[in-house]
């Protein structure tokens, strides 16, 4: 997901999308924990969509 698709969604949206994708990066560390994943890279693009989620949910808090 693209930052500007982050920044159209409305802010229940927002909410939820960030509460699924932080289930998934928990999902992906467990998995990989147990036995190494096939992609390790899919670890650092849920982290990095968490944050971007978390940012957008800060910046419109702050306005």
């Amino acid at each position: 997901m693209k930052y500007n698709d982050i920044e159209k969604l409305s802010d229940l949206e927002l909410g939820s999308s960030l509460i699924q994708e932080k289930e998934v990066l928990t999902k992906l560390k467990f998995a990989h924990a147990i036995s190494p994943i096939e992609n390790p890279m899919k670890i650092y693009s849920a982290r990095k969509l968490v944050a971007q989620l978390s940012t957008e949910i800060s910046k419109r808090l702050n306005k």
